[in-house]
């Protein structure tokens, strides 16, 4: 919801969810990729997969059948954050360095990265009396689902208290949970990437080994010819 209309892209809750949500399949894929084969592009091609995939959802689905514009239902990007979460993985080859700085990059970057996309749908205009923004203008105009309610609310919400700064404490905060998300998918990626075999021994004992370890001379596992 948050990532889809133009006037739901928020200074709150879109900064923070999006990264949020988007950094659990860059980690798994990162860690097959990385893992099994050394290649340091991970969270870049997951995120170009991602954004290919809502492109032709909202050129065919939206503009070419429903008629909406296109810059209403335009898709956000996160490939700067997933191009510096990459690299950190290439330079250092650690997990954990990535989840501190790359994960932490890949939230602080999500906001700034789409501004220059999104900036001028935040200016302001007056429409018969009242000051809107484009977005909301546009939203206006024209109909679609319900705006939630909490989207109205964001201008109310508890981080006002810090002078105003909306975005950046969301995007600090935004950087700080996905580190701690991609460390949780990491582990996810190892769970679901593991292949493990159970291999009976020369006196009978059977033991589970796991990747390529189990894999005997033939290329089988041992004890299956």
């Amino acid at each position: 919801d948050w990532d889809f209309w133009m006037d739901w892209k928020d200074r709150q809750w879109w900064p923070v969810v999006t990264p949020i949500v988007g950094i659990t399949y860059c980690a798994t894929i990162m860690y097959y990729l990385w893992v099994n084969y050394r290649l340091p592009f991970g969270a870049t091609l997951c995120n170009v997969c991602l954004l290919t995939g809502e492109w032709l959802t909202r050129f065919w689905g939206f503009y070419w059948w429903s008629h909406y514009p296109i810059n209403f239902v335009l898709p956000s990007t996160m490939i700067p954050g997933a191009l510096v979460m990459d690299t950190v993985m290439l330079l250092t080859r650690n997990w954990m360095i990535t989840a501190l700085v790359g994960g932490g990059a890949f939230g602080l970057l999500f906001y700034p990265g789409n501004w220059p996309i999104f900036g001028p749908t935040h200016l302001p205009l007056v429409a018969e009396g009242v000051l809107l923004s484009l977005a909301d203008y546009t939203g206006f105009l024209y109909v679609r689902t319900g705006t939630p309610e909490y989207v109205r609310l964001i201008e109310q919400g508890s981080l006002r208290t810090f002078g105003g700064h909306t975005t950046v404490i969301a995007a600090f905060f935004s950087a700080f949970v996905s580190m701690l998300m991609f460390c949780v998918w990491w582990y996810f990626g190892k769970l679901y990437c593991t292949a493990f075999y159970y291999v009976k021994g020369p006196r009978g004992r059977v033991t589970m080994k796991n990747d390529v370890t189990a894999y005997g001379e033939e290329g089988f596992p041992e004890g299956i010819k």
